[in-house]
């Protein structure tokens, strides 16, 4: 098809034609951005935590009083909290994923070191903790009864932190010693004594995103016998509510004068942490449909507005032998025209609100491949909006058209 006259008509309404590209050229670029954020929040939601969340119930107590001997209770907490039915395994820790605050290491590779590496998710815990969180090593030991440390004793004035073993994740494992095997290799974290790498696990996420997403899979587990309340249960699914219930009871047992600060299964707490994601996504997903939806009215209504001013012209090309095809297809690529010189700015736009949320907000840079998403549906939506309006002035006997004026 000749587009020389296609490009003669939009000359002559230049002020319809630039409303059209403005209107779609500020679709793409939102939209660009929109399915980008969505796509980011979706990942962040589907994120694999490492646990075995569906099993897990968190206890977080409070005292009442300070003349108490916390690692003396957290011992009777946690035998008594093994013995309750339908516990498999319990352990005394310091965080769990989901649980807000997060306890995180600069993490070097030698002593001389001035930097840190990176930073790493610390996870203390004692002889079950990696059975209650359901963790796997891929590679190395547990660790040895010998290598436990107990929390009050490390916190004693003067004491030289050492940690003789640790347990890292892959992710860490292969960021401080890329392509070597890390079983046996040695790293430096909470002070100057050198920490040997005894086994590695697949993943765990951090309880919060504080460092950041490149940081969120690197965590390291230290041997030591918490005495600070946190408690964190492993049972069947389906008894959850049930274990709960009866911890609580028993832990108000052992001492009355405690609060229970928090009770959650696991998953609950996983749905709440990512309660404003789910928000965000549903909130950007309206915005894109109802951009969407205005952008085809609004194409739709020029176009219509432009049929009723072209009567005469459609039908004296009807008139002179033009087909209900033709006519339609001229429109369909008027519009088309119309769409790629919208998307092109659009493209533009998109890269330039990236920036501008990058700077402000520390997102990570649009990929290039959301750009032709966001054209073909721009593409595909104009021709849909503009079929209706083409398809009726297609439609328009020439006998009439002619004698409109």
């Amino acid at each position: 098809m000749d587009i020389r006259p296609i490009l003669s008509t939009l000359l002559r309404h230049k002020t319809a034609a630039a409303l059209i590209v403005l209107e779609i050229a500020l679709s793409c670029a939102i939209i660009c951005n929109a399915l980008f954020l969505i796509t980011d929040r979706i990942g962040r939601i589907d994120r694999d935590s490492g646990l075995a969340e569906n099993e897990l119930v968190r206890l977080q107590v409070g005292s009442l009083g300070d003349d108490i001997d916390e690692t003396a209770r957290a011992r009777a907490d946690i035998v008594a909290l093994r013995a309750i039915p339908g516990v498999i395994s319990a352990t005394s820790a310091n965080q769990i994923p989901y649980g807000g605050s997060s306890w995180n290491s600069g993490v070097r590779r030698t002593r001389e070191q001035q930097d840190s590496s990176f930073n790493a998710s610390t996870y203390l815990g004692d002889e079950q903790m990696l059975e209650t969180y359901g963790l796997r090593l891929t590679s190395g030991r547990d660790f040895a009864a010998d290598e436990y440390l107990e929390w009050e004793a490390m916190n004693r004035p003067g004491v030289n932190i050492a940690f003789p073993a640790a347990i890292v994740t892959r992710a860490f494992a292969e960021t401080l010693y890329p392509g070597q095997n890390p079983i046996g290799k040695t790293f430096f974290v909470w002070g100057d004594n050198p920490t040997r790498i005894v086994g590695v696990v697949e993943r765990v996420l951090r309880p919060n995103d504080s460092g950041g997403a490149g940081e969120s899979g690197y965590s390291v587990f230290l041997p030591v016998r918490m005495s600070m309340g946190l408690y964190v249960l492993r049972t069947a699914p389906e008894r959850r509510a049930e274990v709960m219930k009866t911890a609580v009871d028993t832990l108000n047992r052992i001492d009355v004068n405690r609060l229970i600060n928090d009770q959650d299964l696991l998953t609950d707490m996983r749905r709440d942490y990512y309660g404003r994601d789910r928000a965000v996504a549903w909130l950007l997903t309206i915005v894109c449909a109802a951009l969407l939806t205005i952008t085809a009215f609004g194409i739709g209504g020029l176009v219509s507005f432009w049929v009723q001013q072209r009567t005469k012209q459609i039908g004296v090309r009807r008139a002179l032998g033009a087909t209900r095809g033709q006519i339609l297809r001229y429109f369909q690529v008027e519009n088309f025209l119309l769409a790629t010189i919208g998307i092109a700015l659009g493209m533009l736009g998109a890269y330039g609100l990236n920036q501008l949320l990058m700077t402000h907000y520390e997102l990570p840079r649009l990929p290039l491949h959301y750009l032709p998403i966001g054209a073909i549906s721009l593409w595909v939506l104009g021709q849909i909006a503009v079929f209706g309006p083409a398809r009726r002035a297609a439609a328009v006997p020439p006998a009439i058209a002619t004698r409109s004026v």
